[in-house]
């Protein structure tokens, strides 16, 4: 059988996973803690994009979980606390609000505004 290579984080069970199926892989520890915290940085585009492909409630479902695991282990490598959290969503509600009204911005002429999810500063 070929090898393919992946060179990235994965979850602890997954070593265990795959020699279940008779397969073998070849693992390390990331003992680093700053290796550590850009490996799970790059997780979240990896599982950003794969939530973004989820179609069903079951697939949603799975990714939210995925997500949520991902985005628990940056919070505790980062100390951040679970009432830093509560704030800061509490703060980000009230200033951004929630997606209620479904409002899909097609232009602004406000050169002010500012935004990190995209490269022309819009979303």
């Amino acid at each position: 059988m070929s090898k393919i290579y992946y060179n990235k984080l994965v979850r602890d069970k997954t070593k265990e996973v795959i020699e279940a199926k008779g397969a073998s892989c070849e693992v390390r520890t990331v003992i680093d803690d700053n290796e550590f915290q850009q490996e799970l940085l790059k997780k979240v585009m990896e599982e950003a994009r794969a939530f973004a492909y989820a179609r069903t409630p079951q697939e949603l479902l799975e990714e939210y979980a995925d997500m949520l695991v991902l985005l628990d282990t940056l919070m505790v490598q980062f100390g951040i606390s679970e009432e830093e959290i509560k704030k800061a969503l509490e703060l980000n509600i009230e200033v951004k609000g929630l997606y209620n009204k479904r409002h899909f911005l097609h232009w602004s002429d406000d050169d002010k505004y500012e935004s990190r999810e995209s490269p022309q500063g819009l979303s």
